[in-house]
């Protein structure tokens, strides 16, 4: 999928199954709902579960729950270590600043959700002005079915993932185990077997040691 920025986006969501199904119900309406589409939207930052809840809250006031069918924040589940050993389970956001949208595209449905408070604009191709600078607006593109089918099967089949708050180059202090009250800096973390390697100054020397997550703090 292409964005107005060259980034190619990856998103799972565990709470939704992408159904491309014609609903039951009336003939119009069930070949009209079939044409729903799902769309990629920039938003600030941090504020991507405020944006789905004031989205929905608007989607009921405006009544066109019938034009914006679905609003998704992208997550897959993680296994955050804690520092007394043990794992919790968690979600992360895949893309940090994006919500997934099905809906049927049209100017009504386009106004609500990009006058929603904190969505800066749909992902899709910009278009130039024909006239005078500045930059043009951006035309909003749906994600290819086989792309958000994929999307939401990996969702469903993915095992949670590790994840250590550690990286290279970072401060940690020793909590347990021979090394005890040493302080060195991380030089590689293996989120797989919860152990990292760190510089330690050992008789004068930074000498390399390997550690388990559960026995360092970051500084």
């Amino acid at each position: 999928m292409g964005t107005s920025e060259g980034v190619r986006m990856t998103f799972t969501s565990d709470e939704t199954q992408f159904d491309d199904r014609s609903p039951e119900g009336n003939p119009e309406e069930t070949a009209e709902l079939g044409k729903a589409r799902w769309y990629a939207v920039q938003v600030a930052s941090g504020c991507e579960k405020r944006v789905k809840a004031n989205l929905e809250q608007r989607i009921d006031t405006l009544d066109v729950a019938n034009r914006i069918l679905e609003v998704q924040i992208p997550e897959t589940p993680i296994l955050k270590h804690q520092k007394d050993g043990r794992s919790k389970e968690g979600a992360e956001k895949v893309f940090p600043g994006y919500v997934l949208i099905r809906m049927l595209m049209d100017d009504e449905s386009w106004q609500v959700v990009k006058n929603t408070p904190n969505v800066i604009n749909f992902v899709g191709a910009e278009q130039k002005r024909r006239y005078g600078r500045g930059r043009g607006h951006v035309k909003p593109m749906p994600l290819g079915h086989a792309e958000v089918e994929r999307i939401f099967k990996h969702s469903q089949e993915q095992e949670p993932v590790r994840k250590i708050d550690l990286a290279a180059g970072e401060k940690i202090t020793v909590l347990s185990g021979p090394f005890k009250e040493f302080e060195g800096e991380v030089i590689e973390v293996s989120p797989e077997r919860s152990k990292l390697k760190a510089l330690l100054s050992i008789f004068g020397r930074d000498t390399p040691v390997e550690l388990e997550v559960n026995q360092v703090e970051k500084i």
